[in-house]
């Protein structure tokens, strides 16, 4: 059987394109490897990893906050079950998913999926035996997996030295956990153990951490993680990583320079960044063109260099984010199908679920200031907000950064509790071009934390109110 549409991986980019290809009136089928659909991100990633944070998020505001709120309790943290919660969660998802392929007639192939030429997809299955699908159409969204640190020979046993897969599922909390990597999956992770009662220890390459956020929250953002208990080894080049008798040790020394040193840990998380996976998948051969890190060269529209052959999500350049692969997944849906599919990479929303939350959209100042963008910044902080006094929730601030001469806004920062969904007003408002003005003008329900975000759209453009 030919199909419209053949998408190799699915995941939030896979699962997305060809549910959007099944709506779109296309024969469709998609090829996973995995026992359960949902790629990384359902299975071992952004689902498994938000159930824990927030549960050890109530699990430590039962031990800190909720005395002051008048509600006194003595958590007790059974491990086991919080997993069985985490577990729980991503059954629900990975279900949804092959239940909204069934919905749209979509064809599944289990087995691991390579490109034998352009039309043509092969499907090797457990047992070693291959068929061949044919397609009009093949959609490479494999995903990525761990980085690994540069240099460096790791031996992930995903117990003692884990990846954030392992991360996800200790049996039990480490009495020191060392953090290599200090971007977003080391710092959720990291927090994950810090609140059920970790010591962590971060190890970063950078003088910084969360390295490509703007550089105010970055710093504001470390001051916050040391209250909780959070050590910093910034400027960091780690050079050997090994198992013990007990445990495992770090090596590292400064990357400017200096004395080595070692910190021993019962549990070593490798947090270093992910890199597409597209080994294996046969482009070499099929004449499919990659970059240096083997990711699949597009175009403005997503195409490879081979026609019929198309790659989203973390296979392809941009950040490596669940929504981006969705939206692109989409884009390439409707383009196949004879529409106009556009992603806008200038409005794509990035957030920490951490505690307090951080989140951004469109440029920092950094890259503003190396653009020579002349701006104006606005900010509130949550200690002038009602609502957040109310829930013990004052950490933070909102920035706005605005064109100086036309006030249109080109970047927006939150931390603080709930940034994630309140970063989203920013985005529409960013896609129709609006301005701090038209942001501040807009009435927003009291008591709010969003409140915090027009007090600071007001502080752009003119004055905030309530500070």
């Amino acid at each position: 059987m030919a199909y419209d549409v053949v998408v190799i991986g699915s995941g939030p980019g896979g699962y997305v394109c060809a549910i959007k290809a099944a709506q779109l009136g296309l024969k469709v089928a998609v090829v996973e490897k995995r026992e359960t659909f949902g790629g990384t991100c359902l299975n071992i990633g952004c689902i498994p990893s938000k159930a824990l944070l927030h549960a050890s998020e109530m699990f430590a505001e039962a031990g800190h906050s909720f005395d002051t709120l008048g509600v006194e309790v003595t958590p007790k943290l059974n491990l086991k079950k919080m997993m069985a919660h985490k577990d729980a969660t991503v059954a629900s998802n990975v279900g949804g998913v092959a239940f909204l392929f069934k919905k749209n007639k979509i064809d599944a192939f289990r087995g691991t999926g390579k490109v034998v030429s352009a039309g043509k997809v092969s499907v090797t299955g457990e047992d070693g035996k291959s068929q061949e699908i044919e397609a009009k159409n093949i959609v490479i969204a494999t995903g990525s997996d761990v980085a690994g640190i540069p240099g460096v020979k790791v031996d992930i046993d995903e117990k003692t030295i884990v990846s954030s897969t392992g991360a996800l599922s200790l049996d039990k909390v480490p009495g020191h956990l060392v953090v290599v990597g200090g971007g977003v999956i080391g710092l959720e992770l990291g927090s994950v153990w810090a609140r059920l009662g970790a010591k962590v220890t971060v190890v970063e390459f950078l003088d910084t951490i969360l390295g490509g956020m703007d550089g105010e929250v970055s710093k504001q953002f470390q001051r916050l993680l040391a209250k909780q208990d959070f050590d910093f080894k910034l400027g960091a080049k780690v050079t050997g990583v090994a198992k013990a008798k007990k445990g495992a040790s770090v090596t590292f020394e400064p990357v400017k320079g200096g004395e080595t040193e070692t910190i021993d840990a019962d549990v070593v998380l490798i947090a270093t960044g992910r890199r597409a996976y597209t080994d294996g998948l046969g482009l070499k051969e099929a004449g499919v063109e990659v970059d240096e890190r083997g990711r699949v060269k597009t175009d403005g529209h997503l195409k490879s260099n081979v026609p019929g052959i198309w790659a989203i999500g973390d296979a392809i350049a941009g950040p490596m984010l669940a929504h981006k692969a969705e939206d692109e997944g989409v884009a390439v849906a409707e383009t196949i199908a004879g529409q106009a599919g556009h992603v806008n990479y200038e409005v794509i929303p990035s957030v920490v679920y951490t505690s307090p939350e951080i989140a951004s959209v469109g440029k920092t100042e950094e890259e503003l200031k190396k653009a020579g963008i002349e701006y104006k910044a606005g900010k509130f902080p949550f200690t002038a907000n009602g609502r957040a006094r109310a829930m013990l929730h004052t950490d933070g601030f909102v920035k706005i950064l605005a064109d100086k001469t036309t006030d249109k806004v080109l970047g927006v920062h939150v931390v603080g509790f709930g940034a994630g969904e309140m970063i989203h007003e920013a985005a529409v408002l960013m896609e129709f071009g609006g301005s701090s003005e038209d942001l501040a003008r807009t009435c927003h329900a009291h008591p709010t934390m969003s409140e915090a975000v027009k007090e600071a759209a007001l502080a752009t453009f003119f004055k905030p109110i309530h500070i």
